[in-house]
């Protein structure tokens, strides 16, 4: 974006708003913008799957609240867990984002909103567009497996995204706008009414950002001096928007209704190809989503409720050529992948006595998947059942115990239990925890039957009907002392888990050749010839990750907070007799965050400077491992509460204070950690009218 459209653009958002209203109560207690400080117990439901407060949680639970990651000016969600929480680390791409909780990739994190899973994946990617951070009010972290209450996928940990839906104003208008350089656009408007019980919110989203490139060369192939220049881009640029409607109706104190729509749309922006340069492409990645549920929420009394969820969720993505080709027009449509997931969950929670909570549900989920590029048409259904019970004892212990049956279509049976003891006298809490996790292998992973060309070259890769279910052990211990106005945790884990699904490179003989050419007719002799391994999912690695987190958050003085989180992660795999790091597992990582407030009058400023370091990134095979780095950025924040009906909030920060960048040249070998373009402005504007 060049300095006279950022100019403009200013100028119209200056131009065009009226003012800013009385922050709301969220995750902090704030009654105006002339006092705030930091909740250091906020409500959490991650880790027990009941409301409670994080320090009588005997499961530790990480929390991320709307104004945290308001005040440090973010606006993605990508963003918001890089930046506050260090055993997270993810890797952009044209195909989505690769998430990395605790050493463990995407397969092994259930993200979740409001509790119900987020499907669709491109290759193993997550697209983290989907999520509408306008509407977060919390995210909830929780390490480890957690497969007795939320089933497969959650090894590593569990995501999940709580929504907000104000009930204090009949009506509500906001915008909120943030712009930087390379084109990164974010804006967020939103419609709230809610009246008698009766409410509706409204939003919708628009987020891009241009492609670009940290250096413009690259190896040519076959070489380690010789350079070529490229347009290929290091960030692959994109537009998205995110339309969502929730109804909300709740007659009286016992009942709750919700339904609601959410769609996502997003297609890439790259250099189109080009005779005289390398690096082009000949279309874009395109990418729908739609997610609707509908549920309720029945209380008997304060202790005692039923609760019941469905949801269906729908995402596909393809290629929409804008190059004309010997095949295809520009604006052709060719899909590579969609799918579809249904979910239905009932929940009964109930207080059986004054010092327990017991929750017993149950859970139906249907998924199913078309791969026109893996030849997969196939879907699978899962049924399961689960109990906990929390009881508090002899004073000052807690103990919740849980237990989930799963039924799998392909894999039958599976059992997951939990245990976890707490010992909290007064501010203190010291905890353990044990935990089994299982992961039920993919569509993909059962049924894949690829065949691809590359650079001249045969890609096959194959699923496999007899994997087996990927099982895990999680063992924490956790001394934590919280206060109104210190926190200090320290938690030692280890996270081990059996028959990974990998691929494995199957070596090629002249009857296998024989074989691969008869599933696919399509290639060639000499493309046979020249092939030496196609790949196989197949069950045979073993995962051990071992760490340590320390996390620290403190009201030092009024007006002042300041969070301080590392992590040490040691994560191998074993193949064989064969131990070796985890791919793209990093050992130490911290971030770091000091927010100070201050308010005169109705004018409130907020000044916040927050920083991510981390060591290499590991990476196997013949990849180079990508350096550590230390990124800081500054944020302010400008409130005037100058009416009773309406609030205004500029803001401008600096993001990569000190412009650290990955310019190493592209290579074959060559992967990358860092992924920022260098030092940029940030500049918000937050408009909010009530009535």
């Amino acid at each position: 974006m060049t300095n006279k459209k950022l100019f403009v653009l200013i100028v119209a958002l200056l131009s065009g708003s009226a003012a800013f209203s009385q922050i709301h109560k969220m995750e902090r207690k704030d009654t105006s913008v002339v006092k705030r400080s930091y909740n250091l117990n906020p409500v959490v439901v991650t880790g027990s799957g009941h409301h409670q407060r994080l320090k009588s949680t005997a499961t530790p639970v990480h929390v991320l609240s709307a104004q945290e990651i308001r005040e440090q000016g973010i606006s993605t969600f990508d963003a918001a867990l890089t930046r506050m929480m260090p055993q997270v680390s993810m890797a952009p791409n044209s195909m989505g984002t690769f998430l990395r909780l605790n050493g463990l990739g995407n397969k092994y994190i259930l993200i979740l909103i409001n509790g119900q899973k987020l499907s669709g994946d491109i290759s193993n990617n997550v697209d983290l567009n989907r999520i509408n951070m306008s509407r977060v009010k919390r995210i909830e972290v929780l390490d480890g497996a957690a497969s007795s209450l939320y089933g497969s996928d959650a090894i590593a940990g569990v995501i999940n995204i709580i929504t907000d839906q104000p009930t204090q104003n009949l009506i509500s208008i906001t915008n909120d706008t943030h712009i930087s350089g390379h084109g990164v656009l974010t804006e967020a408007v939103s419609l709230d009414f809610f009246k008698n019980g009766f409410g509706s919110y409204t939003s919708f989203t628009h987020d891009r950002a241009d492609s670009y490139q940290t250096t413009d060369l690259e190896y040519i192939k076959g070489s380690d001096t010789e350079t070529q220049k490229t347009i290929a881009p290091f960030f692959t640029g994109y537009r998205s928007n995110i339309f969502g409607q929730k109804f909300t109706y709740a007659p009286n104190e016992h009942l709750a209704l919700n339904a609601g729509l959410d769609y996502s749309y997003k297609i890439t922006d790259r250099p189109e190809t080009r005779t005289d340069i390398t690096g082009g492409t000949e279309y874009e990645m395109r990418y729908k989503g739609l997610r609707w549920n509908i549920g309720g929420i029945y209380k008997f009394t304060a202790k005692n409720s039923l609760q019941a969820d469905f949801t269906v969720d729908r995402f596909r993505y393809g290629k929409e050529y804008d190059v004309e080709t010997k095949t295809y027009h520009i604006g052709d449509y060719v899909q590579s992948k969609k799918q579809r997931s249904m979910e239905g969950e009932l929940k009964a929670i109930l207080g059986l006595s004054k010092n327990s909570t017991t929750i017993f549900g149950a859970d139906w989920r249907k998924d199913y998947l078309t791969a026109s590029s893996g030849n997969i048409d196939q879907n699978v259904y899962t049924l399961a059942a689960y109990a906990q019970h929390e009881i508090k004892f002899l004073k000052d212990f807690t103990a919740t115990m849980g237990l989930r049956l799963t039924h799998h279509e392909t894999f039958d049976q599976h059992l997951t239990p939990k245990v976890t003891l707490m010992y909290a006298p007064g501010n203190f809490r010291l905890r353990a925890t044990y935990s089994s996790g299982f992961r039920a292998p993919g569509l993909d992973e059962l049924y894949y039957h690829y065949f691809s060309v590359n650079r001249g070259k045969a890609q096959i890769s194959f699923g496999n009907k007899n994997l087996s279910p990927e099982k895990s052990h999680y063992f924490a211990l956790n001394a934590e002392y919280r206060s109104q106005t210190i926190a200090l945790s320290v938690t030692g884990f280890i996270n081990r888990i059996n028959d990974m699904v990998v691929k494995q490179n199957v070596s090629i003989d002249d009857a296998s050749r024989k074989m691969l050419m008869a599933e696919f007719p399509e290639m060639t002799q000499d493309q046979a010839d020249k092939m030496v391994s196609y790949a196989l999912y197949q069950n045979s690695d073993k995962g051990d990750v071992k760490g340590m987190q320390v996390n620290l958050s403190a009201n030092l003085f009024e007006g002042f907070n300041l969070s301080a989180n590392y992590v040490y992660t040691y994560a191998r795999t074993k193949s064989g007799d064969e131990w070796t790091l985890l791919e793209r597992s990093i050992r130490n990582a911290a971030t770091i965050a000091a927010n100070y407030h201050h308010s005169w009058g109705k004018y409130g400023l907020n000044v916040n400077l927050n920083g991510r370091l981390q060591s290499k990134t590991y990476y196997t095979g013949t990849y180079e491992d990508a350096p550590g780095f230390g990124v800081w950025n500054l944020h302010t924040t400008h409130s005037i509460d100058c009416l009773k009906w309406a609030f205004l909030q500029p803001s401008i920060g600096v993001d990569n204070i000190f412009d650290k960048v990955d310019n190493r040249i592209d290579s074959a070998n060559r992967k990358y950690a860092l992924y920022s373009p260098g030092r940029m402005l940030v500049i918000g504007f937050k408009v909010k009218l009530k009535y």
